[in-house]
């Protein structure tokens, strides 16, 4: 049995499919998709989380800007944007505790040492 195959998908036309582990095919277009909606659904819920702004300069403009720095790097268990997609919303709030939001400025700061946390 094939692993992969082309077949016709209704939203994306004729295009590669995967064998799924629960046993079906599956357009890898529309599995792309959920990948991709998933990630800004975490990345929306864990800003507003966080209190949905900047903790230093109170930045709330766009949500791609904003990023989670960890207090302690000692203490991370995971990335939240890496890895941090594929694990339960819980799992994620129990590392987003470990962090601070801030925006890409001021979390280039913190790295520069201009920002003292």
């Amino acid at each position: 049995m094939t692993k992969h195959e082309i077949k016709n998908c209704s939203k994306h036309g004729d295009v590669k499919f995967v064998l799924e582990g629960r046993g079906y095919f599956r357009c890898t277009a529309c599995r792309v998709d959920a990948v991709v909606k998933r990630r800004k659904k975490i990345k929306l819920l864990s800003v507003e989380y966080k209190g949905g702004k900047c903790h230093f300069c109170g930045y709330n403009k766009c949500v791609e800007a904003l990023d989670f720095h960890h207090l302690d790097a000692s203490k991370k268990d995971f990335g939240i944007a890496y890895k941090g997609h594929t694990k339960s919303f819980d799992k994620i709030k129990s590392e987003l505790d470990k962090c601070v939001l801030v925006c890409s400025n001021c979390h280039r700061e913190i790295h520069a040492g201009l920002i003292q946390w």
